[in-house]
């Protein structure tokens, strides 16, 4: 949600140095921007992104016009996502679309979008393939897997000098990319081979799977899963009071996905490269938040 806000208002600037002159057919009254939510419950989400626009609105918007949010969700049949970026393109006029939503469906997005040359901002998909199609209208607010992996591998081999490694990974696409883009750093690195662990193979049967992690008398586990797998693992962690340094990527404080008690269950235990992020623009979007929504959480740098 922090980073949502963040990429929205970051978007509503880009938008304008790269496109100043509205899309064809457009009659001049507000200024549209797409927003595509992975499902209807991104609710959030949408709430992160409707007091960004708030607060472009409230400083007058762009030379006068005031934005306004089209919120569009990517739930349902394969390609979905494709037609509701269509939609938002050619139906809504929009001038730029903003994209919270798996890397599978940021691809299909990306492709409405470098046809058209609208704006199109991912807040979320850390698929480090999106940059490399190089389009000059695409834009991350999160670093992408390689970069992620690349400050794992600084942080777990050369800052706490760990040397054996124990992977927990899932059959998703964006767990798969995550994964491949750290053995990809680690090996170019030097590293040894990690142990490696398919939760899929296991959810059923979690006690097997963390004795084995125990087994293996790794130095730190990494969790490249879904953020309701990542949760349920260190929950078995914490109930056999185990206590190994866990590190794992952005996607898994997922807030749609995850509750504020669940996330805090990471709490202590839960390391991420998220990068820098500056502490009072984030209180004071916790307290907005707060305000308007009744919804109380915690962030964790």
């Amino acid at each position: 949600m922090k980073l949502l806000v963040l990429a929205c208002l970051l978007l509503l600037r880009q938008a304008f140095c790269i496109n100043p002159q509205p899309p064809l057919g457009v009659v001049k009254s507000t200024i549209k921007i797409g927003l595509l939510i992975q499902d209807n419950n991104s609710v959030e989400a949408r709430n992160g992104a409707e007091m960004a626009i708030a607060e472009a609105n409230k400083s007058g918007g762009f030379n006068g016009r005031e934005f306004e949010l089209i919120v569009k969700s990517m739930e349902g049949p394969w390609g979905t996502g494709s037609k509701q970026a269509v939609n938002l393109i050619f139906e809504e006029k929009v001038w730029a679309l903003l994209g919270l939503h798996d890397g599978r469906n940021a691809h299909l997005v990306e492709q409405a979008a470098t046809k058209s040359q609208v704006v199109f901002l991912s807040a979320w998909s850390a698929d480090p393939t999106l940059s490399q199609a190089f389009v000059p209208w695409f834009f991350n607010c999160v670093p992408n897997d390689n970069q992620q992996a690349a400050s794992l591998t600084e942080e777990i081999y050369n800052k706490r000098k760990f040397n054996k490694v124990v992977i927990i990974s899932g059959d998703d696409y964006d767990s798969k990319m995550t994964l491949n883009s750290y053995l990809n750093s680690s090996k170019l690195s030097g590293q040894p081979d990690p142990v490696q662990f398919n939760f899929d193979n296991y959810k059923d049967k979690l006690n097997t799977l963390i004795d084995k992690i125990r087994e293996e008398n790794a130095d730190c586990l990494i969790l490249f899963c879904q953020p309701s797998a990542s949760i349920r693992i260190v929950k078995e962690i914490h109930q056999k009071e185990m206590k190994p340094s866990v590190f794992g990527s952005l996607t898994i404080l997922n807030e749609n996905l995850l509750s504020v008690k669940e996330l805090r269950e990471f709490d202590n235990i839960l390391s991420i490269p998220s990068g820098e992020w500056t502490e009072p623009e984030n209180l004071t979007f916790r307290m907005e938040f707060q305000n308007t929504y009744n919804k109380r959480f915690k962030i964790e740098n």
